[in-house]
C-alpha cells in the first residue's frame, strides 16, 4: 500500500479529493502511537501520514494562542510551550509518541481533565481535509469564538474517519508557579470514596483527582485503593492544600513527576506488555462509580472527579464485564482484532445523528473504515 505524506494542508486535501474521485479507501495517521485504539482499518488502498504537517503556523503568547500542524509531536509542543510559561493540559497517554492531531482524533485525555477539561476545552479552532478534497476552516484564533456551528468540534475523538485534521488552534494557560500531589492509601474502596467526595463538596479545586485500585497500585509497591489528588498554584494556595489534606502523604518535585507518568502512561505500558490486552473506558455519574468500581475487571485507573474509568483487561473475554458498566467502549483493543469484535455494544440514542453526519462528510465510507469502534 502506498504512504503519502503531505507537507502542506493544501497537498492534504489534494491528495483526498484524489482519493475519494477513485473510490480509494484511506487510512489515516500521525506517528502510528495509537494502532490499538479503535477498530482496525478495514480495504485501505492509501496510507496518508500527517506527520509532514509539523510546522508552528502562529503564536501569540500574550494573546494566549497558538496554531500548529497536526503532525507536530506532541513532546515538542508541550516543550515549546513550557519554555515560555505556558501549557495545553491535555495529558494524553503515549506522550512521547503523538503528534497534536493525534492525541486531538482520539480525544485523549488525563488527569488534569478535572480542571482544564479536554480537546473540546482546548481546542478553539482548526483546519480540516474533506474525502471531497476541500479545505474548511473551523473557529479561529480567538479565546471565545461563538459564530456560528463549530464543525471542528465534530472531528475530536472521530478517529479519523470524518475528515484529516490538518492545523489545530489552541487556547493557552500559564503554567502554575508550583505543584504538589497528596496520596491517600486505603484498605477499602469506600473510605476512597468519602475523601473523593469530601473534596468535591468543599471549595478546594484541585487540578486532578484520581483513584487507582489495588491491581494498578501494585507497580507502585502499594497494595492499597489509592486516591491522588493533584494541585498547583502560589506558595499560599500550596499551604491552604497541605493543611487540609494534612493527613496524605504528600510528594513533589521529580518523586511528583514520576507518579503521574506512572499514572499517565498505565494505558501504553499495559498494551506494549500484553498483545491481548484490552481497555475499556466507562463513562459513569459520580454517585454510580463506587458500585462499579467494586466490579470492573483488571487493573483500574480512574478519573474520580469526572467518572471516567480505565479497565486494563488481559483478553476481549475478561474486559466483557466492563463493557457492561456505564456506557462504555473498548479504547483499545487487542493487536489481533476484525469486524467481528463488538468494541462498542451500547449504542443509544444519538447514533443516528452520528451516521448522518457521516453520510454527510463521507458519504462512501473511505476514510478510516471500521476504525471507530467497527461502526464507521
Amino acid at each position: 500500500m502506498e504512504t503519502l505524506k503531505p507537507g502542506s494542508p493544501e497537498e492534504l486535501a489534494a491528495m483526498l479529493g484524489e482519493a475519494g474521485s477513485a473510490g480509494r479507501a484511506v487510512e489515516l495517521s500521525g506517528n502510528g502511537s495509537k494502532g490499538r485504539a479503535g477498530g482496525s482499518v478495514a480495504a485501505a488502498q492509501t496510507r496518508i501520514s500527517l506527520s509532514g504537517l509539523d510546522q508552528v503556523l502562529m503564536y501569540e503568547p500574550r494573546d494566549l494562542t497558538v496554531s500548529v500542524g497536526a503532525g507536530m509531536p506532541y513532546s515538542r509542543f508541550t516543550e515549546m510551550l513550557a519554555k515560555d510559561g505556558y501549557m495545553v493540559p491535555l495529558d494524553p497517554p503515549f506522550a512521547s509518541e503523538a503528534t497534536v492531531g493525534g492525541v486531538v482524533a482520539s480525544n485523549s485525555s488525563g488527569p488534569r481533565r478535572r480542571l482544564f477539561g479536554t480537546a473540546r476545552d482546548l481546542v478553539i479552532g482548526m483546519k480540516f481535509a474533506t474525502i471531497e478534497g476541500k479545505l474548511v476552516q473551523s473557529g479561529g484564533m480567538v479565546v471565545k469564538n461563538v459564530a456560528g456551528l463549530d464543525m471542528g468540534k465534530l472531528l475530536i475523538g472521530s478517529l479519523g474517519t470524518l475528515g484529516a485534521i490538518a492545523v489545530l488552534n489552541f487556547k493557552l494557560i500559564p503554567l502554575p508557579a508550583a505543584s504538589r500531589t497528596f496520596l491517600f492509601e486505603y484498605a477499602g474502596l469506600n473510605e476512597a470514596i468519602a475523601l473523593r467526595d469530601r473534596i468535591l463538596h468543599g471549595v478546594l479545586q484541585p487540578v486532578a483527582i484520581d483513584l487507582l485500585n489495588p491491581p494498578a497500585t501494585r507497580g507502585l509497591g502499594r497494595k492499597g485503593w489509592l486516591v491522588a489528588i493533584g494541585v498547583s498554584g502560589n506558595e499560599a494556595v500550596l499551604r491552604r492544600y497541605a493543611r487540609e489534606l494534612a493527613e496524605g502523604e504528600a510528594v513533589e518535585g521529580e518523586a511528583e513527576r514520576v507518579f503521574w507518568d506512572y499514572v499517565r502512561e498505565f494505558t501504553p505500558r499495559f498494551l506494549a506488555a500484553r498483545a491481548d490486552g484490552v481497555m475499556v473506558r466507562s463513562s459513569l455519574t459520580l454517585s454510580a462509580m463506587e458500585a462499579a468500581l467494586q466490579g470492573l475487571p483488571g487493573a483500574v485507573v480512574a478519573r474520580a472527579g469526572n467518572g471516567v474509568c480505565y479497565s486494563h483487561c488481559e483478553s476481549v473475554r475478561e474486559a466483557q464485564g466492563a463493557l457492561g458498566t456505564g456506557r462504555a467502549v473498548m479504547e483499545y483493543g487487542p493487536v489481533s482484532r476484525d469486524a467481528s469484535l463488538v468494541m462498542w455494544p451500547q449504542i443509544d440514542s444519538g447514533f443516528p445523528v452520528m451516521q448522518r453526519i457521516k453520510q454527510m462528510l463521507d458519504p462512501k465510507s473511505l476514510l478510516n473504515p471500521g476504525r471507530f469502534y467497527g461502526r464507521f
